[in-house]
């Protein structure tokens, strides 16, 4: 694979490293697998409105072409193929790729996962109906170009989902001082505080590719009992759902 002028190699040093711990729930991706549970529910709920779907039906997704953009070990990955839908995940880290896939095996799930860039399945001329661009965008190197990409990758009528971290003071106290030095529960270098990315700076580049802003909303933690929730508060942790209009939604 020709790595894309978009990929930091600081960033990918750094989570092949990683890669093995991807489904050890007591490890370094635990609050991912916390957060999985609420990130998926408020995918499905928008999901549910946007294409008019029954979320209590076994598999309400199903139809639904989904690409997940650095799908790491796939957590997020499953819990869209288990909604039904059909799902792509690509990784720039090929150590995460193999997890992904012998993990998803042993599920008995479905999910074609390959070793590539947003860019390069970009210029295949590929679309899909759900981008899930979930904790990428602030490990990128040249933000404009990969959210140029993803913007391409959006199927009209179809939406991209990105969650992040705002760059404010307060997310480098809760983000970066409290989860990767005092509670520690994320190994230290995770973050980087200028590298975290304003709604604004993302809603600017949805509107570039002609994506308009759907639905937002904040994420909060509470440290004692791990448990997350949503919040109107976007100051740390925010999630948006932007769509491509089209005919007949």
């Amino acid at each position: 694979m020709n790595h894309d002028s978009t990929i930091n190699p600081d960033e990918l040093a750094f989570y092949e490293g990683l890669a093995a711990f991807w489904w050890d729930r007591s490890g370094p991706f635990w609050p991912l697998h916390q957060l999985n549970e609420l990130r998926a529910d408020w995918i499905l709920t928008q999901l549910c409105d946007r294409f008019g779907l029954d979320r209590e039906s076994e598999r309400p997704l199903q139809g639904l072409r989904a690409l997940d953009i650095g799908c790491g070990g796939g957590i997020l990955s499953e819990s869209i193929a288990r909604l039904g839908a059909e799902v792509t995940g690509i990784d720039v880290v090929e150590k995460n790729i193999r997890i992904a896939t012998v993990h998803a095996r042993s599920q008995q799930l479905d999910i074609d996962y390959r070793h590539r860039t947003a860019e390069s399945v970009a210029n295949t001329g590929k679309a899909y109906d759900v981008v899930l661009n979930m904790e990428v965008v602030e490990h990128v190197a040249d933000l404009p170009a990969f959210m140029a990409s993803c913007n391409r990758l959006t199927a009209p009528n179809g939406v991209m989902f990105v969650a992040t971290i705002n760059r404010t003071w307060l997310a480098w106290v809760f983000a970066i001082l409290g989860a990767e030095y005092i509670l520690k529960w994320l190994p230290k270098g995770t973050h980087r505080w200028s590298e975290f990315r304003k709604p604004s700076e993302i809603t600017s580049l949805f509107k570039r590719g002609g994506l308009e802003l759907q639905a937002q909303s904040g994420v909060a933690v509470n440290p004692l009992t791990h448990a997350f929730r949503l919040t109107r508060n976007m100051n740390v942790n925010y999630m948006l759902m932007a769509a491509r209009p089209g005919d007949g939604v």
